[in-house]
């Protein structure tokens, strides 16, 4: 097992030695394939392969996340998408700068500009004049078709709840650091919670949530603004890297139980 190998590669390759199953790592981790008799399925990046296409892709989507979110009337961080210009004014609109401005002026708290679509808080920008809006999105738009604004909110608790089927594997709190996101990978630090109602408020959100767009193995970030919970995103790509280091043997099990659902087993080790 190569040592700097990412903890979802590493939990496939043990499941599969425990079921006699063929593992082929390729794309520099990024692609596995795993096969046992006639049967052959796929992980890629983080997504092991329970979701429906259009789940995924929906999930991917912070926009589009939003939409169907308000659809089913689940409460939730607003996501306003604008397309990359350089998709020409016959997609993009011409009002598209005036709207971004708009936006800003609507929430003199300031607002956060991101990628419609990744993960871990790569390219987030917290803006609050036109000259840091322009900045954002220009480096935005040099590596993504689209981004999102939202508006600023001072985030009370975050956390996230990672769902099987409707049923809460794992369900921890993100202690930030000294950045203002509570993204693992800017420092924010994994708090397993106890049963109480935090945790029970989280659970039924992130259900909801999920339900919503028929996500079956998902996580899903929650946060608490001015004493309200709401949904921030839904991850189809399940990554508990930051979590492994404190709990190895959590991950290992929730990773378990994912590939049991994708080789139709009835559960165990």
């Amino acid at each position: 097992m190569p040592i700097h190998e990412r903890t979802f590669a590493q939990a496939i390759r043990r499941y599969c030695a425990r079921h006699d199953i063929t593992v082929d790592v390729r794309a520099g981790g990024w692609l596995i394939a795993m096969r046992r008799g006639e049967t052959r399925r796929f992980a890629f990046g983080y997504d092991i392969g329970l979701n429906s296409a259009i789940a995924h892709r929906l999930a991917n989507d912070k926009s589009a996340t939003a939409e169907a979110l308000g659809l089913a009337d689940v409460p939730c961080i607003a996501h306003h998408l604008f397309l990359n210009p350089k998709l020409g004014e016959k997609v993009v609109g011409a009002a598209w700068r005036e709207t971004m401005l708009g936006l800003l002026r609507d929430n003199p708290q300031g607002v956060v500009v991101k990628p419609n679509e990744g993960t871990s808080g790569r390219s987030v920008f917290k803006v609050t004049t036109e000259a840091e809006l322009n900045h954002a999105a220009g480096e935005v738009f040099s590596m993504s078709s689209g981004l999102v604004i939202s508006p600023y909110v001072e985030i009370e608790n975050e956390v996230r709840v990672i769902l099987l089927d409707n049923v809460p594997l794992v369900v921890y709190s993100k202690q930030r650091g000294s950045d203002w996101r509570h993204n693992l990978d800017a420092g924010a630090k994994p708090v397993l919670l106890e049963d109480g109602e935090v945790r029970r408020t989280c659970v039924k959100l992130a259900i909801d949530a999920a339900s919503s767009i028929g996500i079956a193995f998902a996580s899903i970030d929650v946060v608490r603004v001015d004493g309200t919970w709401r949904v921030l995103e839904i991850n189809s790509g399940v990554m508990m890297e930051a979590l492994a280091k404190l709990h190895p043997q959590l991950v290992q099990a929730t990773y378990d139980a994912a590939l049991n659902r994708v080789f139709g087993e009835s559960g165990g080790a």
